[in-house]
C-alpha cells in the first residue's frame, strides 16, 4: 500500500472517534488528530444522502472543499445535539419554575392550576380581528387547547384526573414562551408569573428572548445550519436560566454543556 498523505482537518470532537468517507478518500477522525485520507473512488453518495442544496451550504463555509464540507457537517451535526440538551435542560427548568408561579392561580375547588376552571381563568375567551382570516377568532384559545391536549394526553384511565407533573410535562415549549407575551401582562406576568425571575425582570426583554430560542430550537430539530451565531445562542440560553435558576444549577449547566468545547473545535 502507498504512502498515506495528510490532509490538513482538524477533528470534529474531542469525546468521539468517527468515520466518513470523502472524495478520493477514507477518512478515520481522531481526538484533536488531523484527518488521514485513504483512496477511495467516488463521494457523490454525500449529495444523495443530503441533497445537494444542503451540501451546497456547507461546501460555501468550506470554500469549496468537499473533505472540510462534510466536516463542517459532522461538527454542526454534534453542536445541534449539545444544544439541544442545554435548551432541554432549560425548558425543564423554565415549566418548572412556571408551574410553582403559576400555583398561586389556582382556583378554589381546583387542585391544580392546569384544570378547567382555572383555566378559564386565565386565558378567558377574548375575541379579536384577524386580518388574515377577516373574522373574529379567540386569541386564548390556542393556550386552551394545549393545556386540554396535554390533561388528555396524561390521563391514565377512564374519568381519573391526570397527576399535575404529568400535565406539566406534556405541555410544549411554545406554550411556555408564550405566557410573557403582551396579551398576558396583566392577567399571568403582573400577578403571577413574575414571580418565577429575579426580581425587577423586564418581560418583554425576556419574552424577546424566549421568542428567539423557541425558533433556534425549531432550527436545530431541524437539522439546521449552525454556522453562524450560536454563540449568541448559547448566551441567550444562560441569560434565561441566570433569572429563572439558583446559581448552583446554572453552574451545573455550564460544567454540562458541550457548546464551548465544539464550537472551539470547529474544523478549518
Amino acid at each position: 500500500m502507498s504512502e498515506i498523505p495528510e490532509f490538513p482537518i482538524q477533528c470534529l470532537s474531542n469525546l468521539t472517534r468517527e468515520s466518513s468517507v470523502l472524495k478520493g478518500f477514507r477518512c478515520e477522525l481522531y481526538p484533536r488528530k488531523k484527518i488521514v485520507p485513504i483512496q477511495q473512488s467516488s463521494d457523490l453518495w454525500i449529495e444523495t444522502w443530503l441533497s445537494t442544496g444542503r451540501f451546497g451550504t456547507y461546501l460555501s463555509a468550506a470554500r469549496g472543499s468537499r473533505p472540510l464540507a462534510l466536516a463542517l457537517y459532522e461538527w454542526n451535526a454534534r453542536l445541534g445535539a449539545a444544544f439541544l440538551h442545554d435548551l432541554g435542560h432549560l425548558e425543564v427548568g423554565l415549566r418548572n419554575a412556571y408551574d410553582r408561579a403559576l400555583s398561586a392561580a389556582t382556583s378554589l375547588g381546583d387542585s391544580h392550576w392546569t384544570e378547567i376552571p382555572t383555566i378559564l381563568k386565565l386565558f378567558p375567551p377574548v375575541m379579536k380581528n384577524d386580518p388574515l382570516q377577516q373574522r373574529l377568532v379567540d386569541a386564548n384559545e390556542i393556550p386552551r387547547d394545549q393545556i386540554e391536549r396535554a390533561r388528555r394526553d396524561a390521563a391514565v384511565s377512564g374519568n381519573a384526573s391526570p397527576l399535575p407533573g404529568k400535565v406539566v410535562a406534556e405541555v410544549m415549549f411554545g406554550f411556555w414562551t408564550y405566557l410573557t407575551s403582551n396579551a398576558h401582562e396583566k392577567t399571568i406576568w403582573v400577578p403571577y408569573l413574575h414571580t418565577a425571575y429575579h426580581f425587577k425582570t423586564d418581560r418583554r426583554k425576556i419574552h424577546q428572548t424566549l421568542y428567539e430560542l423557541r425558533e433556534f430550537r425549531n432550527r436545530v430539530a431541524h437539522h439546521e445550519p449552525l454556522l453562524v451565531g450560536s454563540e449568541f445562542e448559547r448566551r441567550k440560553i444562560i441569560s434565561v436560566a441566570s433569572r429563572l435558576l439558583p446559581k448552583a444549577a446554572v453552574d451545573h449547566f455550564k460544567l454540562n454543556s458541550d457548546v464551548l468545547t465544539i464550537l472551539s473545535a470547529r474544523p478549518t
